[in-house]
C-alpha cells in the first residue's frame, strides 16, 4: 500500500465507506434523491468506478471491494475528482446482495475483470456462478443490466453457460458482445492486450417478472 492510500483510508473513509452492519441501505439512501443505483463488485484500484462516477452524476454509485489498496486508489481518484456519488462496501459481495440490498433495487452490475480462478479445482471460487447469477437477477429491476468482463477465454465460456441457465436475465447479443464503448480501459485490461490477451464482455438484461 502506498503512502497515499494509506492517508485516503485514513482521512475519507468517514465521507466514502459504508459500514453494512451498522448502516441499513434504507439509511444509505434517506438523504439522497431518488436516482438510478450502480454497483461495481471488485472495482480492483478503481479506475472504471471512478471513470462510472464521473459520466453518471446522476446516479448513486456503490463499489464492493476488500482490497485496502484498491479502496485507498479509489477514495484518493474520487477526493480528486470532487466525485460525491460514490460509497464503497469492504465486505463479500454475495452477503451484500443476499442481505442489504433490496430486490429491484439497481440499475445496473458491473463485474470487469474478477479473478479468474483458473485452476480447475478453484473453480468454485469464481465470482460468476448459477446461484450468484441468480442473487444479481433477483437485486436487478426489470430493465436493468449486469455487466460482465473477463481475459480468460475458459472463465468467459463459463460465465455464458451460466447466464444461459438463468431465465431472468437475457443476453444482448447472440453470445458475447462486442467491447462497449463505456466500459473504460483499466490499466489491468491494458497490461492484458499489450500481452495480447482477448477480452470477452457479455451483457445481460432483467427481464420483466411475469404478470
Amino acid at each position: 500500500m502506498t503512502r497515499g492510500q494509506a492517508r485516503a483510508l485514513e482521512t475519507l473513509q468517514t465521507r466514502f465507506v459504508i459500514e453494512p452492519q451498522d448502516t441499513s441501505f434504507e439509511d444509505y439512501s434517506a438523504d439522497r434523491e431518488p436516482a438510478p443505483l450502480g454497483v461495481e463488485i471488485g472495482f480492483g484500484m478503481g479506475q472504471a468506478l471512478a471513470e462510472w462516477a464521473l459520466e453518471r452524476q446522476d446516479w448513486r454509485l456503490l463499489g464492493i471491494e476488500v482490497y485496502q489498496p484498491g479502496i485507498g486508489s479509489l477514495l484518493l481518484q474520487l477526493e480528486e475528482a470532487g466525485a460525491t456519488n460514490v460509497r464503497v462496501l469492504e465486505a463479500d459481495a454475495r452477503e451484500i446482495f443476499e442481505r442489504w440490498l433490496p430486490a429491484a433495487s439497481v440499475r445496473e452490475i458491473h463485474i470487469y475483470f474478477p479473478d479468474p480462478w483458473p485452476k480447475k479445482r478453484h473453480a468454485s471460487r469464481r465470482i460468476v456462478q448459477p446461484d450468484t447469477l441468480a442473487v444479481f437477477a433477483n437485486a436487478l429491476e426489470p430493465g436493468g443490466l449486469l455487466h460482465l468482463a473477463t481475459d480468460w477465454q475458459s472463465y468467459a465460456e463459463w460465465m455464458l453457460e451460466c447466464a444461459q441457465g438463468e431465465p431472468r436475465l437475457r443476453n444482448l447479443a447472440a453470445g458475447f458482445a462486442p467491447r462497449p464503448d463505456d466500459r473504460p480501459v483499466t490499466r489491468f485490461e491494458a497490461r492484458g492486450q499489450r500481452l495480447g490477451h482477448d477480452v470477452w464482455d457479455l451483457k445481460l438484461e432483467r427481464v420483466a417478472n411475469e404478470p
